[in-house]
C-alpha cells in the first residue's frame, strides 16, 4: 500500500515537472524557432527527378483513359499543391500522380 502511494506520489511529481519545463518556451522563443524552420525548409531547392519522364507519364496514362486515383497518403492538407506533397513525402509516385490527378480533373486533391 505504501509503495503505491509512493509510486503515485512520484508520478504526480514528475508530471508536475514536465509540465513546468513545457511553461518554460515563450512565446518569442516559439516564434524564433518557426521562423528559423520556415527559413530552413525555403532554402532548400524543390526538384523533382524527372519532369520529362512525368509528362510521358500522363500524357500515357491520358490516352489509356486511366482515372487517378485519390491520395491515400498522411502528406496531404487542404491548399497544397503537387510541389507541397513532394516536399513532405519525398515520393516520385506521390508527385507523377497528383500531377496527373490535377492534369485529369483540372484540380488538386481535396
Amino acid at each position: 500500500m505504501a509503495r503505491k502511494n509512493f509510486m503515485q506520489l512520484f508520478n504526480g511529481v514528475l508530471l508536475g515537472l514536465c509540465i513546468v519545463n513545457v511553461g518554460i518556451v515563450s512565446a518569442d522563443d516559439m516564434a524564433e524557432m518557426q521562423k528559423r524552420l520556415n527559413q530552413e525548409t525555403m532554402a532548400k531547392p524543390f526538384s523533382v527527378p524527372d519532369e520529362g519522364k512525368i509528362n510521358k507519364y500522363i500524357e500515357q496514362a491520358t490516352k489509356s483513359n486511366v482515372k487517378p486515383a485519390e491520395y491515400k497518403g498522411k502528406h496531404w492538407k487542404r491548399g497544397y499543391t503537387c510541389a507541397d506533397l513532394y516536399r513532405y513525402s519525398r515520393s516520385y509516385y506521390d508527385y507523377r500522380n497528383c500531377r496527373y490527378y490535377h492534369h485529369y480533373y483540372g484540380r488538386y486533391y481535396w
